[in-house]
């Protein structure tokens, strides 16, 4: 169940195929190249994206740098793939890259959903708490035009 008002979504036209956007969306150590947040990271144990697999994130907003277990919940290759921050003590957050195929090439949705606040937002007004969804926002735009940029380079 997502938290109140902590769900966002945004949608972006690639000219690329949803099995390429997939590759690149499922290829975590990557998103630092593409998310304002995200800095990349590593998978754990040998994982490379399948169901199960779990990764350890690191970001950066502001001076704020942090890392986070990852854990792969979805890997359906071409259609979409998901995984959920703080797989073991919540889930907190979720986020989901659904793909369809489109006259152009892929129809991509990005997904955030805040399932339960993690420990370290708890303690967040509701002011800073709809900041955060804010810079969400923001990040969900940019984080697809960017990955747009690689995928029809």
């Amino acid at each position: 169940m997502t938290v109140h008002g902590m769900h966002r979504e945004a949608s972006i036209e690639i000219q690329a195929s949803p099995e390429a956007v997939y590759d690149l969306v499922s290829d975590l150590p990557r998103m630092g190249e593409w998310s304002p947040e995200n800095i990349g990271g590593e998978w754990q144990g040998g994982g490379s994206g399948k169901v199960g697999d779990r990764f350890t994130g690191h970001n950066r907003a502001g001076e704020r740098t942090w890392s986070a277990p990852v854990m792969v919940t979805v890997a359906e290759h071409g259609r979409c793939f998901a995984f959920v921050i703080g797989p073991d003590a919540g889930p907190y957050v979720r986020w989901t890259y659904r793909l369809k195929p489109s006259g152009v090439g892929t129809r991509v949705t990005e997904v955030w959903d805040v399932e339960q606040l993690p420990p370290t937002l708890q303690s967040w007004t509701q002011e800073q708490l709809a900041e955060r969804v804010r810079h969400t926002e923001d990040m969900l735009t940019t984080t697809l035009a960017a990955l747009k940029k690689t995928a029809e380079g």
